[in-house]
């Protein structure tokens, strides 16, 4: 039998899937890829599964099915389309690990079958925990599955905690680079257009995370998704505006001592880490020079200007199906922003509308943060015509 790490690998074509898979190819002693799916890229999937020849792959949209089995048939490449497939494929007994780098509330589900099922996880899908945290917690503790964050905030404080695990957390320190709009003012983001906002000025991602970071959404998510990775509650989180995004978060203990990761803005580090801990596996990556940054900065976020993180801090306070809530109406605004539909403020007050709106649920069962989320999505779809 191959002591090869077999990887499942939700949303391959994306921004942090084709970086897994460089990172699986460097070091293809040491895995092998179980099964590839994407939402929509037909093309890049076949090509990624000529390459890689998984046992299975998954095609979420159904509409390319045929085009997809037509191309892997021949090579013996298990086809499967739909959601539900989506979610049913991570249960393969060949799996040993799943990474779950799809965008969304799209990764819940399959993350939770893949929890179920017993599967490690190395999620880069903040949203799973923003949406439904304690009960993917509680599941995850219940089934004896390991967690392993892939987002570069949350990998820098887990290997800030290593050997320090029996020691109290006092403060999670998240770093932000504060996206291409630090510093700017209400009147400038005012007009501000979706080509300003993908241009991020340190981290290369998927248009959705990438106006997230614009917006300081982003941000919000991952304290949200703290509080459930580490045990923490929401006060002993802060947030840093870090325009190098060289520090990627911190760590203060009792004592008073702070431990820092740093390194180059590169999600292909945390991603191998997510995938090889304990151990840390030799790469070829660009180093960290202390020279060609003399000075690192800091300042605090700027909640008045840029809503969101106080939108998100707030879901967080309220708890229950809050930061359900807040997650549908964001990913629901940011395709109407990308689709020229909303201005760039207009989003956090369409989000602060929806949370308003939606009915409270304080301890929501998996059905509840279903329900929960096809209302926030139909209530914000709503007020973007109300603001047309």
């Amino acid at each position: 039998m191959s002591n090869k790490k077999r990887v499942a690998l939700l949303g391959s074509t994306g921004s942090i899937g084709t970086q897994a898979l460089e990172v699986i190819k460097s070091h293809a002693e040491h895995f092998e890829v179980e099964v590839l799916t994407a939402q929509n890229n037909v093309d890049l999937l076949i090509q990624q599964a000529l390459e890689f020849q998984p046992n299975a792959v998954v095609i979420a949209n159904e509409s390319h099915y045929a085009t997809l089995k037509e191309a892997l048939e021949p090579h013996f490449i298990k086809v499967y389309a739909g959601e539900q497939a989506l979610a049913q494929v991570v249960e393969m007994d060949t799996i040993d690990v799943v990474l779950t780098a799809l965008v969304g509330y799209s990764g819940l589900l399959p993350t939770i079958s893949a929890i179920n099922a017993g599967k490690q996880i190395a999620l880069a899908n903040k949203e799973t925990l923003v949406v439904a945290g304690e009960l993917i917690t509680d599941l995850a503790k219940k089934k004896g599955v390991n967690i392993y964050p892939v987002d570069s905030e949350h990998s820098a404080i887990f290997q800030c905690l290593v050997g320090e695990f029996h020691n109290p957390i006092e403060k999670l320190i998240l770093t932000a680079s504060g996206g291409p709009f630090r510093g700017k003012d209400r009147s400038f983001l005012e007009t501000v257009t979706k080509e300003q906002a993908l241009k991020h000025p340190n981290w290369d991602m998927g248009a959705k995370i990438t106006i997230d970071s614009a917006s300081l959404m982003n941000k919000g998510l991952e304290v949200i998704e703290a509080k459930w990775l580490f045990g923490v509650r929401p006060a002993q989180i802060e947030v840093v505006v870090h325009p190098q995004s060289i520090i990627h978060s911190l760590v203060q203990f009792e004592d008073g001592s702070i431990k820092a990761q740093l390194g180059l803005p590169d999600m292909r580090i945390p991603i191998q880490f997510a995938l090889t801990y304990p151990d840390r596996l030799v790469s070829e990556f660009p180093r960290f020079d202390f020279m060609q940054y003399p000075s690192l900065d800091f300042e605090k976020p700027d909640l008045e200007t840029f809503k969101n993180l106080q939108l998100a801090f707030d879901a967080l306070e309220r708890g229950g199906n809050a930061p359900c809530v807040l997650n549908a109406a964001n990913e629901v605004v940011v395709v109407a922003f990308l689709r020229d539909q909303v201005g760039f403020l207009e989003m956090s007050d369409i989000i602060a509308e929806t949370m308003a709106a939606v009915d409270y649920v304080q301890s929501p069962k998996l059905e509840d943060f279903v329900a929960t989320d096809k209302m926030a999505r139909v209530k914000t779809e709503e007020l973007i015509k109300i603001n047309k």
